[in-house]
C-alpha cells in the first residue's frame, strides 16, 4: 500500500514537472512570438514613416520660423522654448531688452537646435507648387526659384482678398481724398489744394469740400460757392496736426488757427 502511495505521488510530481516545463515553453514562446510582432511592428513603422517622408506627405509648417515663415535656416531654440532661425533671432535680439517673437519673454540664453537641423537636412517633402520631391533643406531656394510656386503664392493672394469681408469703417479718412472736380484719388490735404488750385481754377462749379465733409461735423451735401477762395481760409494748415475732433466747428477752427499763427 505504502508502495503504491508513493508510486502515484513520484507520477504526480513528475506531471507536475512536466506541466511546469510546457507552460516555461509556452511562455518563451510567447514572448518569443510577442517580440517578432514588435519588430515586424517596428519594421513596418519605420517602412511607414520612411514612406511619409519620401512621398512628399511630412507637413512643412513643422518647419517653418515663426518670424520669416520660411523653412529654417540654422535653427537656434531659446530659453522659453521656440525655434527660430538664427539670423531671425539676431533681429530679435536688436533692441536693449529683448523679448521671444513668439511668447514675448525675455531672450536670454539660446542653442543650436542641433535634432531639428538633422531633421531638416533628412527630410523631403513636395513642393505645393510645381509638386517635385524637394529636400527640406533646398525647399527655400527651390520655392524663390519655382515659378509654379510663385504662381501658387499669387492664387493664394487672390482667393484671400475676394473672401475677405469689405471693411467698412465708421469714421470717414481724415488722410486722404479725392478731387471733387476729376476724382484724383489718394490726395493728402496739401496735395489737394495743390491740385485744384493748378489744375481746375477756372472750373465754376460748385463742389463738396472732402476735407470738410470727412470731419465730424462736416455736411457731406454743403457745396460751397467760390470753393477756391473756401480753400485758402480753412485749408491752408493742418487739421490734423492742430485739432481735437471731440470739440466743436467753431472752437476746433479757432484752436486751430491759433497752434497754427504760433509755429509760424
Amino acid at each position: 500500500m505504502l508502495r503504491r502511495i508513493m508510486s502515484f505521488n513520484s507520477r504526480a510530481t513528475i506531471n507536475k514537472r512536466t506541466i511546469n516545463s510546457d507552460v516555461r515553453v509556452d511562455r518563451s514562446g510567447g514572448i518569443s512570438q510577442r517580440r517578432k510582432e514588435m519588430a515586424m511592428l517596428g519594421s513596418f513603422s519605420s517602412a511607414h514613416q520612411k514612406k511619409n517622408i519620401s512621398d512628399g506627405s511630412r507637413d512643412v509648417t513643422e518647419f517653418l520660423c515663426p518670424v520669416c515663415l520660411e523653412i529654417f535656416d540654422n535653427p537656434v531654440r531659446t530659453q522659453c522654448g521656440h525655434t527660430f532661425c538664427q539670423s531671425c533671432l539676431q533681429e530679435c535680439l536688436r533692441p536693449q531688452k529683448p523679448v521671444c517673437a513668439v511668447c514675448r519673454a525675455s531672450i536670454g540664453n539660446w542653442t543650436k537646435a542641433t535634432e531639428l537641423e538633422a531633421l531638416i537636412h533628412s527630410s523631403v517633402a513636395a513642393c505645393k507648387g510645381c509638386g517635385v520631391q524637394v529636400g527640406m533643406s533646398q525647399m527655400r531656394s527651390h520655392t524663390a526659384a519655382c515659378s509654379k510656386y510663385q504662381e501658387y503664392i499669387e492664387e493664394g493672394v487672390r482667393t484671400s482678398a475676394q473672401t475677405q469681408p469689405p471693411i467698412v469703417s465708421p469714421v470717414p479718412n481724415r488722410y486722404t481724398f479725392t478731387c471733387p472736380y476729376c476724382n484724383c484719388q489718394n490726395l493728402d490735404q496739401d496735395g489737394l489744394v495743390e491740385h485744384c488750385t493748378s489744375q481746375h481754377n477756372r472750373d465754376t462749379r460748385l463742389v463738396v469740400c472732402p476735407i470738410c465733409a470727412s470731419m465730424p461735423w462736416g455736411d457731406p451735401n454743403y457745396r460751397s460757392a467760390d470753393f477756391f477762395q473756401h480753400l485758402k481760409i480753412r485749408h491752408t494748415f493742418s487739421y490734423d496736426t492742430f485739432v481735437d475732433y471731440s470739440t466743436d466747428e467753431h472752437t476746433m477752427i479757432q484752436e486751430a488757427l491759433q497752434r497754427s499763427l504760433m509755429e509760424n
